[in-house]
């Protein structure tokens, strides 16, 4: 393979990208093949290192993210030779998230995945226009009932401390290790993920906690500079005040930029926010090879992460998943598959290697995510939100305001899926329930009785 701005290099295995799958993978084959020189190719002089690694149950698994320089990957592995390729120009620390942040009246935010959930809680001291193109909150990962149970405590001020910054931040500038947080980024990289914002100082102007207003089922129209939309003589409307007040008032205040949604209303903002998910990153690699390429345009690859072509394999939010699945497993651009997706990359890749087969890893049995909304546990586990199964399945609910919420789907008497949000407990015997299909007809919605202890009842 031969990388931009470096000489032609060699190796028996080459690894593209240096985030969690590719980071893992590298790791893997540098285990399995000590002798052998791996070759992995980033974007960036840091690279996104898995830590404090928990296996929670038997499919769901914890850990932080820790961005490292390159050389800490080479002195972890000598035999991992990291060659930094790709990046013509990163942006300026004039143009930082937090910096910008510090002098914001008002901002808006265009999206409705982890990333947009997590920035509308975390800004404090600034107006948040949030516009979704759904009807209720993180609508990938929660029903209409879960988003009216986080918005309460999203509307609601904050009185949790910060939570203290779990990993050291390394800035691309320089290259060299520095106190404060930046958010550099070039065109391309590796995934945000749920624990991006943690150390930021996310305030904006005055001195007030949550003030969000979410408009629902848009998108945006058309987005106007200054002059553009005083040319334009269009009128921007004021913060809304109140939610049940239909009152429609005109802007008087100059915004540096305007945003014009398909529902008709616009808005003047200090600046724009786009946390619109991710994109598979496939165009270096398209030109001049015959991938399959999947509908949401990821390289298509089979239950041993092998693409169309001979010895390329593709892991993370490259790849698109093509094999058939288990009835409770569906692939998610997230994280924990990044690195169950870059772990087990290795393993088949070192297999094929030695002419040896490999067993489907059993993290692919069951989807499990667990992450933290609006500082809440949030625990989802298969066919959380009913994915595929149509009109046939039944749903019992259990929620107590401000503590947890929890849901159970059940199909023909087993369950399938499951969203626990809060300290619930009950991830592990909800797994299990779920892995073993027990038929569950008998209990009903004794079920999620909170006087009965379902855990040890069904441990």
């Amino acid at each position: 393979m031969e990388a931009a701005c470096s000489p032609t290099t060699a190796g028996k295995f080459v690894v593209v990208g240096g985030g969690i799958a590719g980071v893992t993978c590298a790791e893997q084959l540098a285990i399995h093949f000590p002798s052998e020189d791996i070759l992995l190719i980033t974007a960036s002089p840091v690279i996104k290192a898995v830590t404090n690694f928990k296996q929670v149950s038997k499919v769901l698994e914890e850990f932080d993210v820790e961005e490292q320089p390159n050389t800490m990957l080479e002195n972890r592995f000598p035999n991992i030779k990291v060659i930094e390729s790709g990046v013509k120009q990163l942006n300026s620390k004039e143009h930082e998230f937090q910096k910008q942040l510090t002098k914001a009246k008002r901002i808006m935010i265009i999206g409705n995945g982890g990333i947009a959930l997590e920035l509308v809680y975390e800004i404090e001291g600034c107006e948040v226009i949030w516009a979704i193109k759904d009807k209720a909150i993180g609508n990938t990962f929660f029903d209409a009932g879960a988003a009216e149970f986080l918005t309460s405590k999203l509307i609601a001020e904050k009185p949790e401390a910060k939570i203290a910054q779990k990993r050291t931040r390394y800035t691309t500038e320089g290259r060299k290790k520095e106190a404060q947080t930046k958010a550099n980024a070039g065109n391309t990289g590796s995934a945000l993920g749920p624990d991006w914002h943690e150390g930021l100082d996310l305030k904006g102007t005055k001195e007030f906690s949550h003030k969000i207003h979410i408009e629902t089922m848009c998108e945006v129209k058309k987005i106007y500079l200054q002059e553009e939309f005083r040319i334009s003589k269009k009128k921007s409307l004021t913060f809304p005040r109140d939610h049940h007040n239909q009152l429609v008032i005109a802007d008087k205040e100059i915004w540096p930029v305007y945003v014009e949604l398909t529902n008709e209303k616009i808005y003047g903002c200090d600046f724009i926010v786009s946390a619109t998910g991710v994109t598979p990153n496939t165009e270096p690699f398209l030109c001049g090879n015959n991938f399959d390429v999947g509908e949401d345009g990821g390289l298509k690859v089979d239950d041993h992460m092998h693409t169309s072509l001979p010895d390329i394999y593709a892991a993370g939010d490259i790849c698109t998943a093509s094999w058939q699945p288990s009835p409770v497993w569906q692939q998610m651009r997230l994280w924990t598959q990044a690195r169950q997706m870059g772990w087990y990359a290795a393993k088949c890749m070192a297999a094929a290697s030695v002419g040896e087969s490999t067993d489907m890893d059993f993290s692919f049995e069951l989807f499990a995510h667990v992450t933290k909304f609006f500082n809440y546990k949030v625990v989802l586990l298969g066919k959380y939100n009913a994915q595929g199964l149509g009109l046939d399945h039944e749903l019992i609910l259990r929620c107590t305001k401000g503590q947890e919420y929890i849901k159970a789907v059940l199909q023909n008497g087993r369950m399938m899926g499951a969203v626990l949000i809060g300290e619930t407990d009950l991830e592990e015997t909800f797994e299990n329930l779920i892995l073993n299909q027990m038929n569950l007809s008998a209990y009903g919605e004794d079920l999620l009785d909170p006087n009965i202890d379902i855990e040890d009842y069904f441990d």
